[in-house]
C-alpha cells in the first residue's frame, strides 16, 4: 500500500464529550455504572468489540474512572479537544460545567504566552492571591491529554512552592527550588489590566475581588493600644513550620513601640534593626495606606489616641481606607435621610424617603458613638454628616420589626454564615463576623451586604479589620437587630428520624403486606425479582446490620423459615413473628423489596424486649441482632456445643478463634503468599481450617448436626482483622466435629475409635488437620518415641452401633450467604442457585435521594465474578495477591464478617 493510501486511512482524532446530566448504565458484569454530570469522555471506535456510533448511542471511555460504556448521544455534549484538555484536570465536576459555559476565558488561558503574569488562588477562604509567572503549559505525563499550567511563584509566595519545575522526573521548566507549582486552569486568574477598570479574568471572580496580599516596602497602618501605628512591610506570608496557611505581616515601625526582632522560632523572616521597631501581625489587622492618609493631617503620634466617633476618625484620616476617591461623596444623597433614620428614633415629622423604616411602638435608642473628650474639640472637624448621619465605618443601629422574644434573646439560630436582613425595606446580606466592639455591651454582627451601600466599608470598623469583603459592602449592626432572610423559607425543624419512615414522605417508598406464605426465590427468578435499584431491604438510620442479616437469611434460602412458624407464647413474640413473616419475608420474596418502616417496627420490638434504645437508631452488629431476635421469638438456639465432659451449651452462632500461637509455615491455617507477588507472608485462611482449629484447640464438639451454622470470622472492631483474607469454604465438613458419630481413621480409612489432640499440629503427619485412628493405627502412631507423651481420647459412639463396621457418611454443610463489613457498613452476598456464578450482592444504602431528610436507595446486583474465587482450592487461594483484588471480590474475601451455612435436609426437621 502506498504512503498516500496509508495517510488517507489515518484515524481521525477521537471526539471528546462531557456528560450533560446524571446517567445510569446497566452492565452485565459491573452492574449499574453511574455517570455524573461534568465527567469527561472520549469516543471509542472499537467499543470493546462492538461498533461505535450506531443509532442513538455511542461507546465512550469515561476519563475520570476508566469505564467503557454505551451512552445515549443526548446525554453527551461535544467539547473541542483544546478546551477538553484544559477541563480534564479540574477536579470539581460542577466547576467544569461552569468553565465550559465561559469558553472565552478558557481560550484566553490557552493562548496566554509563556512569561505572562498570572495570579494563583492561594487561600480561597480568605480570598488570597499570589503573584506568579507562567512558565509551562501542557500535559504532565507522556500520552496524557490533560493540560496543566506550570508557574513560578513571585513576591511573598516565592519559596512556598513544591518543585523547581521538575514533575515526576521530567524537567518541564526551570526555576529556583520550591518556587514552582503545577495547577489546573481553575486555580489561576489574570491580573487586573493596568489602565483599564475592567474586572480581572478569574475563574472564581469572587475570590479575586479583594486583591493580592501586601507587597514588600508597602506603607501600612494598624491600631495598637487605641493608637494608630504606621510602618513599611518587610515580610508577608505564612509562618514557617506551621500547618496553618494564614498570612502574617512583618512591619518596620516609624516609632519604637514594637517588640519583634524579625525572627520566628529561630527562623529569620526579615531584617529589623531593633525589636522596638518591629511588629508581626495577622494580615487581617493591617491596612494598606492610601495617598490621602499620607496628608499632613494623618495621625502619626505614637501616644495613645482618645476614643473618637467613627465619623471623626474617618475625617481626620481624609478618607476611610478602601473608600471611594475624594470627588465621590461618602454617602449618596438618597441615603442621607435613611442613615439619619437608622440611628435616631422615628418621628412623625420626618420626610418620607424610599427606605424609611416602619414606625415602632417603642422607639429604639440610637447607637451612641464613643464619647469625645471635652478638652479636644478641635479633633472633630465640622462635617455636614455629623449632625445628620452620625454613622461611619458601616456601623448602624438599624430598627427592625419585632422578633419573638425568646429568639431575640438567645439568637441561637444566628451564626457566621447566616443569611439575614436588616432595616425595612430590608438590606440583605450574610453574617461574616460576630463579636464585641469597644463601647457596646451587646454583641455586634458584621454583615457582607448583597449590594453596595455608600456608608458601608470593606469589613473594617474604627480602623480595625474584622472580616474582608468588597468595598462598600461591609455593615456592622447590633446582633439583635438581625432577622432571618425572608426571601428563603425557614429551615425545617428537627425531625424524629425514628418515626420519620412512617411519615407521608415515605409514601412512595412503602411496601405491601403479604399474608400468604411465599417460598424463597432461586436461580433466574431471583435475579429478575431482586436485581436493580430500590430492591432488597431499604436502609434507614444505621439499620444496615439488620438489613444485611435479614436479606442473607430469607431472600434465597428457606433454612431459617422455621422461625416464621415456631409456636410462640407472649403477645409480643406473636406480633414479632407476624411482622417478620407478613411484613418483611413474604413481601421481600413476592416483590423483591421491603421499605424501612417495616424493619423499624421490628427494631422497636427489639428495643422493647431488651430495653436497649440503640436498636432503633444506633449501629449494632449482626450477632447482636440474631441473639435478640431468637429471644424475642422465644425459639430454640441453633447450636448445641459440648466442652470436654460438661453439659452441652446452647447458642445461636459460633465465633471462630485463631490459634494463640503462629502456626507452622506449612500449615494451611496461615499460608504464605506466592513469592512472585510479595516477599512478605500474607495471612490467609479458609473457614474450614479456622473451624477445625478453633474446635480442636478449645476441646469443643457439636452434640448434634445443626440445620444452620452462622460463623463469625476472627475479626474484632473496624480496624483489627486477624487475617488479610479469609476464603469462605463453599462446603463445610463437620463430620469430625460431632460428639457422637461414626468417623474414619485418618490413615487407613476404617472406622476410627480414637482421637488425639496432640497430633493436630504434628509436622510429620499433615499438620493442621484433625487426627482420629482405628485401634491398629493408634497403636502404631503412638509407638514412636516423639509421641509417647500423647494422650489419645476414645471417641463416643452412637448407641446401637457395634465395635466394628464401616464409617458413616460425611456430614456436609453448604455456604448460602456472607455478610461483610467495611467502614462500619454491612452488606451481604447471597447464593441464589446451584451454578458457581449464582451470587447476588446487596447494599441497603447503595444510593441516596435528598439530603439529611432524604431516603436511602437499596440495590441488589448480580456478582458472577465472585464464584471464580470461591471455587479456588486452599493452595490457590494462598497464592492470591490480595492487594490486587477489586470490588466486590475484595469485600467478600477481605471484609467477611459472618458466613452462613446450612444443611437443607436437616432444615426440614425444623
Amino acid at each position: 500500500m502506498s504512503g498516500e493510501a496509508q495517510h488517507g486511512r489515518r484515524r481521525r482524532p477521537s471526539k471528546m464529550y462531557m456528560v450533560a446530566s446524571d446517567y445510569k448504565v446497566q452492565d452485565h458484569l459491573e452492574g449499574t455504572i453511574r455517570l455524573q454530570r461534568g465527567q469527561m469522555c472520549v469516543e471509542q471506535e472499537g467499543g470493546g468489540g462492538h461498533r461505535a456510533g450506531r443509532g442513538d448511542y455511542l461507546w465512550v471511555k469515561v476519563i475520570d474512572n476508566g469505564s467503557v460504556v454505551k451512552v445515549e448521544r443526548q446525554v453527551l455534549s461535544e467539547v473541542s479537544s483544546d478546551l477538553a484538555g484544559l477541563l480534564e484536570p479540574v477536579p470539581e465536576l460542577e466547576l467544569r460545567m461552569k468553565l465550559l459555559s465561559r469558553p472565552q476565558i478558557l481560550q484566553r488561558f490557552a493562548a496566554l504566552p509563556l512569561g505572562s503574569e498570572v495570579r494563583v488562588f492561594w487561600n480561597r477562604s480568605q480570598s488570597e492571591l499570589a503573584e506568579a509567572e507562567l512558565r509551562y503549559r501542557g500535559p504532565l505525563a507522556r500520552g496524557s491529554s490533560a493540560v496543566y499550567f506550570g508557574v513560578q511563584l513571585k513576591g511573598w509566595a516565592a519559596g512556598l512552592g513544591t518543585s523547581n519545575g521538575n514533575c515526576k522526573g521530567r524537567q518541564l521548566f526551570s526555576c529556583p527550588e520550591a518556587c514552582g507549582l503545577f495547577l489546573p486552569v481553575s486555580e489561576l486568574s489574570l491580573p487586573r489590566p493596568s489602565q483599564s477598570g475592567s474586572a480581572p479574568v478569574s475563574i472564581l471572580s469572587r475570590a479575586a475581588e479583594s486583591g493580592p496580599p501586601l507587597a514588600l516596602g508597602q506603607r501600612v497602618w494598624f491600631t495598637q493600644d487605641e493608637a494608630l501605628q504606621r510602618g513599611t512591610v518587610q515580610f508577608c506570608g505564612p509562618l514557617p513550620n506551621r500547618t496553618s496557611t494564614n498570612t502574617y505581616v512583618g512591619v518596620l515601625l516609624e516609632h519604637a513601640v514594637g517588640s519583634w526582632d524579625g525572627y520566628y522560632k529561630h527562623t529569620k523572616l526579615c531584617s529589623i534593626p531593633s525589636p522596638e521597631f518591629g511588629a508581626l501581625l495577622p494580615l487581617s489587622k493591617v491596612t494598606a495606606e492610601t495617598r490621602s492618609e499620607r496628608s499632613p493631617l494623618a495621625v502619626t503620634n505614637p501616644k495613645p489616641l482618645p476614643k473618637l466617633p467613627p465619623l471623626a476618625l474617618a475625617s481626620k484620616a481624609g478618607l476611610q481606607p478602601g473608600s471611594p476617591p475624594q470627588d465621590r461623596p461618602l454617602i449618596q444623597a438618597a441615603m442621607l435621610v435613611t442613615a439619619k433614620k437608622a440611628l435616631q428614633p422615628p418621628s412623625g415629622s420626618a420626610p418620607k424617603v424610599p427606605l424609611k423604616p416602619p414606625p415602632l411602638a417603642t422607639p429604639k435608642p440610637a447607637l451612641t458613638p464613643p464619647p469625645v473628650p471635652p478638652n479636644k474639640p478641635q479633633a472633630l472637624p465640622t462635617s455636614p454628616l455629623t449632625d445628620h448621619s452620625r454613622s461611619s465605618n458601616g456601623f448602624h443601629n438599624l430598627p427592625s420589626p419585632p422578633i419573638a422574644e425568646q429568639r431575640a434573646e438567645s439568637g441561637s439560630w444566628l451564626e457566621v454564615g447566616s443569611m439575614v436582613e436588616v432595616n425595612d425595606p430590608p438590606l440583605f446580606g450574610v453574617i461574616r463576623w460576630i463579636g464585641q466592639i469597644s463601647g457596646l455591651s451587646e454583641p455586634v454582627a458584621g454583615i457582607e451586604l448583597d449590594q453596595e451601600l455608600s456608608a458601608a466599608t470593606d469589613g473594617s470598623y474604627l480602623g480595625e479589620r474584622h472580616f474582608r469583603c468588597p468595598t462598600n459592602k461591609g455593615l456592622f449592626v447590633k446582633l439583635r437587630n438581625c432577622r432571618r432572610d425572608s426571601r428563603f423559607p425557614e429551615p425545617e425543624l428537627p425531625i424524629n428520624q425514628v418515626d420519620r419512615c412512617n411519615s407521608i414522605a415515605f409514601a412512595n417508598w412503602s411496601s405491601e403486606r403479604v399474608q400468604d406464605n411465599t417460598p424463597p426465590l432461586t436461580g433466574r427468578d431471583a435475579r429478575l425479582a431482586y436485581e436493580g435499584f430500590k430492591k432488597g431491604i431499604q436502609g434507614h438510620l444505621n439499620s444496615c446490620y439488620l438489613d444485611a442479616s435479614l436479606f442473607s437469611m430469607f431472600s434465597c434460602c428457606s433454612s431459617f423459615d422455621w422461625l416464621l412458624f415456631w409456636p410462640t407464647g407472649p403477645a409480643n413474640s406473636k406480633s414479632a413473628q407476624d411482622l417478620l413473616r407478613c411484613e418483611i419475608v413474604n413481601p421481600l420474596r413476592r416483590f423483591g423489596y421491603v421499605c424501612a418502616s417495616k424493619t423499624m417496627a421490628l427494631r422497636k420490638l427489639l428495643k422493647a424486649e431488651t430495653a436497649d434504645s440503640g436498636f432503633t437508631n444506633e449501629e449494632k452488629d449482626p450477632e447482636e441482632f440474631l441473639n435478640q431476635l431468637f429471644l424475642l421469638l422465644r425459639v430454640e438456639p441453633l447450636l448445641k456445643i459440648r466442652s470436654a465432659s460438661q453439659q452441652p451449651q446452647q447458642c445461636v452462632l459460633y465465633q471462630l478463634f485463631p490459634p494463640s500461637a503462629p502456626a507452622s509455615p506449612s500449615s494451611p491455617l496461615l499460608s504464605p503468599v506466592s513469592p512472585l507477588s510479595s516477599p512478605a507472608a500474607v495471612r490467609v485462611s479458609s473457614v474450614q481450617a479456622l473451624l477445625e482449629s478453633s474446635f480442636m484447640l478449645s476441646g469443643l464438639k457439636l452434640t448434634e448436626a445443626p440445620s444452620c451454622l452462622p460463623l463469625l470470622m476472627p475479626r474484632f472492631g473496624k480496624e483489627f482483622k486477624m487475617f488479610d483474607a479469609i476464603l469462605p469454604s463453599l462446603t463445610l465438613d463437620i463430620t469430625d466435629l460431632l460428639d457422637e458419630g461414626l468417623r474414619q481413621c485418618s490413615i487407613c480409612q476404617l472406622r476410627a475409635h480414637w482421637e488425639c489432640l496432640q497430633c493436630y499440629e504434628d509436622v510429620d503427619i499433615t499438620p493442621g488437620q484433625l487426627k482420629q485412628y482405628c485401634n491398629t493405627c493408634n497403636t502404631q502412631v503412638h509407638t514412636h518415641k516423639k509421641r509417647h507423651t500423647h494422650e489419645p481420647v476414645e471417641l463416643r459412639v452412637p448407641e446401637g452401633c457395634g465395635e466394628e463396621g464401616p464409617a458413616g457418611a460425611r456430614q456436609l454443610m453448604h455456604l448460602f450467604a456472607v455478610t461483610c463489613i467495611e467502614t462500619s457498613h454491612y452488606v451481604s452476598f447471597v447464593r441464589h442457585g446451584p451454578q458457581p456464578t449464582d451470587w447476588l450482592f446487596f447494599d441497603s444504602m447503595a444510593d441516596r435521594e435528598g439530603g439529611e431528610n432524604g431516603f436511602n436507595v437499596p440495590q441488589v446486583r448480580a456478582c458472577p465474578e465472585v464464584g471464580r474465587y470461591l471455587s479456588l482450592s486452599a493452595d490457590e487461594f494462598a497464592r492470591l495477591d490480595t492487594a490486587s483484588l477489586r470490588d466486590p471480590v475484595r469485600r467478600l474475601l477481605c471484609d467477611a464478617y459472618m458466613c452462613l451455612y446450612h444443611c437443607p435436609e436437616l432444615s426440614l426437621y425444623k
